[in-house]
């Protein structure tokens, strides 16, 4: 005699983990917003009113909390770049996707650091969202240097390099801060052909 077998349906996480999880991230999201992206995760904790180990379970390292902190920024960016391609011409675009870059980058202290560890780090949870939106900012690159108005010799890498050290200056300088518009603008500047600088 056989037992019958039920479909077995996927337990939604109950009610009281999700709530730790959410208090967890808002925590976090303050935290961050106030001591940068190397805040203590023992701080989080206790202002989410729930132990370490608790923290650990929903997030097992700081680059997987950093990770659900930012996915929706960096998905957005994505989609920015999505949006903006076809813009004319592409290298206002680019520039355009480029300055929202870099203030998303410099959103939280120690962000721009955090975000170039990541493009050696293939374990890192950060790693595939920061390589979908690369890509997405490297397609605008490709449409500007076609149109001829950005260098040939630059690269998507060299791209995010040089708009995530223009974040890190202003996070580590802040009365630069000031001075952002003007340094994105000589960075543009230089990523134009040679025979547009006269």
């Amino acid at each position: 005699m056989s037992i019958e077998s039920r479909p077995v349906t996927p337990r939604a996480p109950r009610t009281d983990a999700q709530r730790n999880r959410d208090r967890v991230l808002e925590a976090a999201a303050q935290a961050v917003a106030e001591q940068g992206t190397l805040a203590s995760l023992r701080d989080i904790a206790r202002r989410a009113g729930v132990g370490l180990g608790t923290l650990y379970r929903h997030f097992p390292n700081r680059d997987a909390l950093l990770e659900a902190l930012l996915h929706q920024r960096f998905a957005h960016l994505a989609q920015r770049a999505d949006a903006l391609a076809g813009t004319a011409p592409p290298e206002r675009a680019l520039a355009e996707w480029v300055y929202e870059f870099t203030l998303g980058a410099g959103a939280y202290q120690g962000l721009p650091s955090t975000l170039m560890a990541t493009l050696n780090d293939p374990e890192s949870p950060l790693h595939a969202d920061c390589l979908t939106m690369r890509q997405a900012g490297g397609r605008l690159l490709e449409a500007a240097q076609e149109s001829g108005g950005i260098r040939s010799d630059v690269a998507p890498i060299d791209l995010f390099a040089l708009a995530n050290a223009l974040s890190w200056i202003t996070d580590q300088a802040p009365t630069l801060t000031e001075r952002r518009d003007h340094l994105f603008r000589l960075v543009m500047d230089g990523l134009k052909p040679p025979s547009d600088q006269g």
